[in-house]
């Protein structure tokens, strides 16, 4: 089925198809030196160090965990039975990790009204047993990171930030992704750019950099620098040292292409960003006082991956109804990304506890949708739901 208001759209023009025709071209279809550019592009547009190619957001979770399982800091270290707190509405790779690293995942909820944490069951919730706070920016909202380094200054706790729906957001005039000792981003098509798949992970850390890189391609140390300290724990000779595996890794890398379609993205970026955040104004001043909804409070300066529309108590366990007058009228719609995670059955995998009552989540789980935004103005479709 098409839609007059979908939830996704394509930006890409003749400079991603020229990219993709060159790296044909060129016959290297591995993971090479668009990809390191990339990597750098990315890095010092964000103000990282370093950043690390993957092929998804969700391999950028995966790696970013298993890279805190294998530093040798004790202070960085994540080992199996350690607690980190998670928001109880994200997606399910932003948990998948911590359960695969054997973490203990304690769920807390979210603020209504953000759809990020709620911070006084945060502060509630953490203890001296808490080594680490998965932050999730949601839909392009920052957290408040204040408060988040406020509740953690002192303590042996680490910040990580899954920031896959929220690139080019900001808080304080910093990009989200950046506040964590690592964060993470993703490239797919619905997000704010496309590499067809594709996702980055950044830290300033260079012992970590180090960590990822390894992981990412197979955990041997053929793609690392050569003054790396990781090098030194392996197989001397240079023959030998091509198949030089120090660290059980995975295979995580993208395609050259990807790397080249994310160059000419990221020229865009500031254009798309500029064009979702005016789309943000026009449908935030529009939908102000809306008798059906009620939308999502910006924190700092959002990226506006999409438009969270949560049902006012008047019209609660009426979102099958609404949804479907939503799509007559021609607009794609999806459930706040996964609700209230602990519906699911997945989780009787996992180790996990719930601080206090997920209301809240609950809440949006039955009654939250959202709909697309786009590089592209969409007054037409503001209107629509405006009058809706």
């Amino acid at each position: 089925m098409s839609y007059k208001y979908p939830l996704a759209s394509s930006s890409w023009d003749k400079m991603e198809y020229d990219a993709i025709k060159n790296v044909v071209d060129s016959g290297q279809f591995t993971m090479g030196r668009h990809v390191e550019q990339f990597e750098k592009k990315f890095a010092s547009y964000f103000g990282s160090s370093h950043a690390v190619m993957v092929n998804s957001g969700s391999s950028a979770n995966l790696l970013m965990i298993a890279a805190l399982r294998y530093i040798e800091d004790p202070i960085m270290r994540l080992c199996p039975g350690d607690t980190i707190i998670v928001p109880a509405v994200s997606w399910s790779t932003t948990y998948y990790p911590l359960y695969q690293y054997g973490l203990n995942l304690k769920f807390v909820d979210i603020d209504y009204f953000t759809l990020n944490y709620d911070l006084e069951a945060l502060a509630d919730a953490i203890t001296d047993r808490t080594r680490a706070i998965m932050v999730v920016n949601l839909l392009g909202n920052p957290n408040e990171f204040n408060e988040l380094q406020r509740l953690t200054h002192g303590r042996n706790i680490l910040l990580l930030e899954d920031n896959c729906e929220s690139m080019g957001a900001r808080y304080d005039g910093a990009f989200t992704g950046t506040f964590g000792l690592m964060g993470t981003f993703s490239c797919f098509y619905s997000h704010h750019i496309s590499t067809m798949e594709g996702g980055m992970v950044l830290t300033d850390n260079e012992d970590l950099y180090h960590i990822l890189l390894s992981l990412r391609s197979h955990g041997w140390t053929r793609n690392l620098p050569d003054n790396s300290p990781l090098k030194g724990r392996g197989i001397e000779g240079s023959f030998v040292s091509s198949f030089d595996f120090i660290l059980p890794g995975y295979n995580l890398r993208p395609l050259e292409m990807s790397g080249a379609l994310g160059i000419q993205q990221l020229k865009k970026l500031p254009k798309i960003l500029k064009k979702r955040r005016l789309n943000a104004s026009f449908f935030k001043e529009a939908m102000e006082g809306h008798p059906k909804f009620i939308i999502q409070n910006e924190i700092g300066e959002s990226s506006w991956f999409g438009f969270s529309l949560v049902l006012r108590k008047e019209f609660e366990n009426q979102r099958e109804v609404i949804v479907e007058e939503l799509k007559d009228i021609g607009f794609e719609c999806r459930p706040i990304v996964a609700g209230n995670f602990i519906k699911n059955k997945v989780v009787d995998y996992f180790n996990f506890e719930v601080h206090g009552e997920l209301k809240n989540a609950e809440y949006i789980d039955s009654n939250g949708l959202f709909i697309g935004n786009h590089h592209y103005l969409i007054s037409e479709a503001i209107e629509q739901l405006a009058v809706f």
